[in-house]
């Protein structure tokens, strides 16, 4: 039977690596063979899987090491090295630097004049399907989505709030409300959203129970959740921008804007700064543990109705709209003027929106227009809006709000007739961080990020408009100086000015009244004896309620006073003539009087 199986072939012939033998041993080989003609068989037509073979770009063996158990490691840890760096070759080609844009064949076509509809036929089954239109009543709405793109929330102006997976179509909860609604945003997760409603921020949970009703927060107009702090800031039209710590449930900080009821509102990502637009066109920029604006700037003639921060660049550049009618692009490291601002058609208030590639949205009127990365970052003086992109027009007016999806190529425009979904090419990141935002995640991987999440928790204190300066080292002080070590000779190390005694300080700066009687050494009374330091505190407080020396007091400052030293001077001799008067009273002679001629003896 082994022969018939042998003689058959039975096994479609692989290639083999051929086994090298010495020619002692190459009969005794020879005779194992044909005494199994299966094995043998079966070893011709069998052969190692590709994945575990030897790679193109793999180096030759180690055939002349004479170690067998060397060349065996050596060669094991080759192929591993070779294997790993064609699979990262391969992860290469995935990650590209540009993002899939839309191309166009000639010079003289433009890619704005693509519509949705020649979009949705290049595009794929599973892209598609972002190009929805939601017909609703109770608009304007607004919408927001979760961190990693899988749920959205809408509300309406008239109280029709609603969360669901867009994705899959599954409604999570729906709910009227029956009152002015304002904003909407999520918290940590989908589990938990808050809406601004008519009087009070209320939070509600994944099946729309009400949770918590914040009555801090009067009044408010505009949400942001800061996702690695768990911190809820709203701002209300009384002009106070409050901080609700979502893990504590406590109020943390309440600032006072001072310039009326803030029109916009927008966060950095990057260091979770807070921007706030007012009404009088200044942008603020605020955090927790400053009572002030950090930084405050004029940027329209008018009310600024949109701001948005771009995620891309770390938050570098900040795009603010006006009713003026202008779009401006901010470099949020330099505010000494707009990097790039043009003029906007149509009526009604600008919403604008960055990508996570660094697509600018802006609506104005009744159409959409998106912009790209770089010419928007470009300097320009004249007035000249960057090339378009792409464009869409949106027949029901007024556009309240535009919001990208997070890693997906879709752009959510909210109106008066519920919402418009549509496709922009290029515009969302296409390779996202599982720990950082899975938009695949279950159950059981919401629980665990969840509780990472509030192990990772940042304090507030530690927002800053340079998230780096947390963590590094200090600066090595400007101005280090060591007047003593000077003075004595003595090598000591230099002491910085902060801590430098007030003398000494004075005497860096030079302001030091060299004047004053500073007696650093050991005080020595009319005997010689060596003054005791009990005798000189007694001394010290020895007539200190009178009128002079609470003028003298007075008169020290930094400075030199001629009325001070003048003073000084005259107390110094009198208390000479003291001195001298003392002395020759112990020794019997007789102070020598005065005589007019005096005047005319030349000084020592």
């Amino acid at each position: 039977m082994d022969s018939l199986f042998a003689k058959a072939d039975a096994i479609q012939p692989l290639g083999k690596k051929r086994k090298v033998s010495h020619p002692k041993s190459s009969q005794k080989s020879k005779d194992t063979a044909q005494a199994d003609r299966t094995l043998q068989s079966v070893s011709k037509h069998t052969s190692v899987p590709k994945s575990f073979s030897k790679l193109p770009d793999a180096p030759s063996t180690y055939g002349h090491i004479a170690n067998k158990k060397l060349r065996l490691e050596l060669n094991r840890h080759t192929a591993q090295a070779s294997r790993a760096k064609a699979l990262l070759e391969d992860a290469d080609m995935l990650l590209g630097d540009e993002a899939g844009k839309i191309e166009v064949e000639g010079e003289m076509e433009r890619t704005w004049r693509v519509g949705q509809g020649e979009i949705l036929k290049g595009a794929g089954e599973e892209a598609a399907r972002g190009r929805r239109e939601w017909k609703l009543d109770g608009g304007p709405y607004r919408s927001r989505y979760t961190r990693n793109g899988r749920h959205l929330a809408i509300a309406g102006r008239t109280g029709h709030v609603a969360t669901f997976d867009w994705m899959t179509g599954t409604l999570h909860s729906e709910l009227q409300l029956q009152e002015t609604c304002r904003d909407i945003t999520f918290l940590h997760d989908q589990s938990h959203y808050a809406v601004a409603q008519k009087k009070y921020v209320f939070i509600y949970d994944k099946d729309g129970v009400e949770l918590h009703c914040l009555k801090s927060h009067i009044e408010p107009t505009r949400l942001e959740f800061l996702p690695y702090h768990w911190l809820l800031a709203s701002v209300g039209t009384s002009g106070y921008l409050k901080y609700q710590d979502t893990s504590t449930g406590q109020l943390l900080c309440e600032h006072r804007t001072k310039l009326g009821t803030p029109s916009s509102m927008a966060q950095n990502l990057h260091n979770a700064v807070i921007h706030l637009g007012h009404a009088n066109g200044c942008i603020t920029l605020w955090t927790p543990n400053l009572p002030h604006p950090a930084v405050q700037l004029l940027a329209h003639m008018g009310p600024v109705t949109s701001l948005s921060v771009d995620p891309s660049d770390g938050g570098r550049y900040m795009a603010s709209a006006g009713r003026d009618g202008t779009v401006k692009v901010w470099d949020c490291r330099n505010w000494k003027g707009a990097v790039r601002e043009w003029n906007v058609r149509g009526g009604g208030d600008t919403e604008l929106e960055w990508s996570q590639r660094g697509a600018l949205a802006v609506s104005s009127g009744g159409t959409v227009n998106v912009y790209t990365r770089p010419t928007i970052h470009q300097p320009h003086n004249a007035k000249v809006a960057p090339p378009l992109y792409l464009t869409h027009p949106v027949v029901h007016r007024p556009i309240t709000n535009v919001s990208f999806a997070p890693f997906q190529d879709i752009l959510t425009v909210g109106h008066a007739q519920g919402l418009s979904s549509i496709l922009v090419p290029g515009s969302g990141e296409p390779n996202f961080d599982s720990a950082e935002a899975d938009p695949f995640e279950n159950r059981k991987a919401r629980r665990e990020n969840e509780v990472k999440a509030l192990l990772d928790k940042i304090q507030p204190d530690m927002i800053t408009l340079d998230p780096d300066l947390i963590g590094s080292l200090a600066p090595p002080p400007k101005l280090t100086t060591a007047t003593s070590s000077i003075l004595s000779g003595k090598s000591v190390p230099e002491t910085p000015f902060a801590r430098l005694p007030r003398m000494e300080r004075l005497k860096v700066s030079g302001k030091a009244d060299i004047t004053e009687d500073q007696s650093d050494g050991e005080e020595v009374d009319d005997n010689g004896k060596k003054v005791s330091r009990g005798e000189r505190e007694r001394r010290k407080q020895r007539g200190k309620g009178k009128s002079l020396k609470r003028y003298l007091r007075k008169q020290r400052k930094n400075v030199i006073d001629p009325a001070a030293v003048a003073i000084r001077k005259k107390l110094d001799k009198q208390r000479e003539e003291k001195v001298r008067a003392r002395v020759a009273a112990k020794t019997g002679e007789e102070s020598k009087k005065p005589s007019a001629l005096d005047r005319f003896k030349r000084a020592p």
